[in-house]
């Protein structure tokens, strides 16, 4: 089944690329998107089964992140049709094809059970993604792109070596030098401690480069400001995402070899480092697209912070990565509508939003809300859980610094949101045709509403599949 998760896709990116149809095409997003959840739905239904082929599969962990994948590239996509009839100047046949097989790439690092494999995907990932940041095909777009390609590929190179070092620590501890996780985990007591503290560091900062931890994060803001709203919900929710997943793959085989200490000290470090960058440059912030990839960068901080805490705060990491993937969608896709009616992403230029677009303003206000981690939506229970994990385990200074970091976040950030927002719309705003649609409004909303219920009301199932994957993190097999 894993595999077809990913054959999936690229059949249809295959069908995208051979319809002649621009008006046709973009409807293969959602309907690629709607085939994926009927195929993750199967493989829920054969939970238990463990994680499949050796070199591909779904262990909990997977699960959870291809289920999420799913909810989220089906409501980007449903989104994607009214935005390309709008930009009907522009060809969509490689912006459709490549955006399938971007979704591709993201479904075979959920299902990669090999080392050499997942760094393969992730960097099958930079190079899918690519085209989709420059389809505006503007200057700035084209130096978002290169800085983009250019920092990922130093980032993966490094993980790449890291992936090198964890086989030979296995060499050296007199194990078969193989890069499966399965057997890497096995024989993870026999690993050379310095080669793999090394392979993990290497790791880190690599697929940290990818996941935008900072300070290997300079890449996002450029991109993020460039991306188009779906681009940048995609990478936003779902790249990073992966690339986090990448991470705690490392970090699965430390916490097997026992030394779980060494990688949770790094992490905290990176996750307060992030959320201090992030907090600094929010601030006063003027550009509200440029803003939301500080806010990524600082809620990247806040995954790996839940899982340097450890116990409910993994759970807590899980759920918030599901958190702030739907809450960023309804950022980047409100702000994407937002941005087309005033043809500006500078707060001198936008104001009054709410006057010009109820519904894409009221979103983007509600988006906001969300991600911040105001009750009653999701973040605020994801944020509270790792909270209490630093209380449980007497980390009182994290604590306190998480906190305190949440609420600069909270103020700087919603600085620029008002002032986007509310007041008198600008003469940008006032001359403006573009208004709300259905198409372009309905799956953002959906998107919130996804937040709101996970604020309030987490079903059973989901529960356990969360407590699995959490469990995989810290004992895993």
């Amino acid at each position: 089944m894993a595999l077809w998760l990913v054959l999936a896709p690229l059949g249809f990116a295959a069908l995208a690329f051979a319809t002649p149809g621009a008006r046709v095409r973009p409807w293969l997003l959602p309907a690629a998107g709607a085939t994926q959840l009927v195929l993750v739905a199967l493989e829920l239904g054969t939970r238990g089964a463990g994680p499949g082929e050796p070199w591909l599969g779904l262990d909990p962990i997977g699960r959870l992140v291809t289920a999420y994948l799913a909810l989220l590239f089906f409501l980007c996509a449903a989104y994607a049709p009214g935005y390309l009839a709008l930009r009907a100047e522009r060809p969509n046949r490689i912006f459709c094809s490549v955006m399938l097989v971007f979704f591709a790439t993201m479904n075979l690092i959920a299902s990669a059970r090999h080392l050499g494999l997942l760094w393969v995907a992730v960097e099958a990932t930079t190079l899918a993604s690519g085209p989709l940041l420059y389809f505006n095909r503007n200057p700035r777009s084209i130096e978002a792109t290169w800085k983009y390609l250019l920092i990922g590929s130093v980032g993966i190179a490094l993980a790449l070596l890291g992936t090198f070092f964890v086989a030979y620590a296995a060499l050296l501890g007199g194990t078969a030098s193989s890069m499966l996780l399965s057997d890497v985990l096995a024989s993870a007591p026999h690993l050379s401690r310095p080669w793999l503290h090394s392979g993990f560091v290497l790791a880190l900062v690599g697929y940290g480069t990818k996941m935008g931890l900072a300070p290997m994060h300079t890449w996002k803001p450029d991109a993020y400001g460039e991306a188009p709203g779906l681009v940048g919900a995609l990478l936003a929710g779902g790249l990073t995402s992966c690339a986090f997943l990448a991470i705690l793959r490392f970090f699965q085989i430390c916490a097997a070899a026992g030394d779980s200490e060494f990688a949770r000290s790094l992490l905290l470090f990176l996750g307060l480092f992030s959320m201090a960058v992030a907090g600094a440059f929010m601030v006063r912030q003027s550009d509200y697209k440029r803003m939301l990839a500080y806010s990524s960068v600082e809620h990247m901080g806040i995954l790996v912070l839940g899982i340097a805490i450890g116990g409910a705060g993994s759970f807590g990491a899980l759920l918030h990565l599901l958190n702030n993937g739907f809450s960023k969608g309804v950022l980047f896709l409100s702000a994407g509508n937002i941005h087309r009616a005033f043809g500006s992403k500078r707060t001198a230029d936008v104001s009054g939003a709410l006057s010009v677009l109820p519904a894409s303003g009221a979103l983007f206000l509600g988006g906001f809300f969300a991600i911040t981690g105001t009750p009653p939506f999701g973040p605020f229970v994801s944020e509270f859980t790792i909270l209490s994990a630093m209380l449980h385990a007497e980390r009182w200074g994290v604590a306190a610094a998480f906190l305190f970091l949440l609420v600069l976040v909270f103020v700087g950030m919603g600085s620029t949101v008002l002032a986007v927002v509310q007041g008198e719309p600008s003469t940008r705003g006032a001359a403006t045709p573009y208004r709300d649609s259905w198409l372009g409004v309905t799956p953002i909303a959906v998107l919130l509403v996804l937040v709101l219920v996970l604020g309030l009301w987490i079903p059973a199932p989901f529960v356990a599949l969360l407590r699995e994957a959490a469990a995989a993190v810290e004992t895993p097999r």
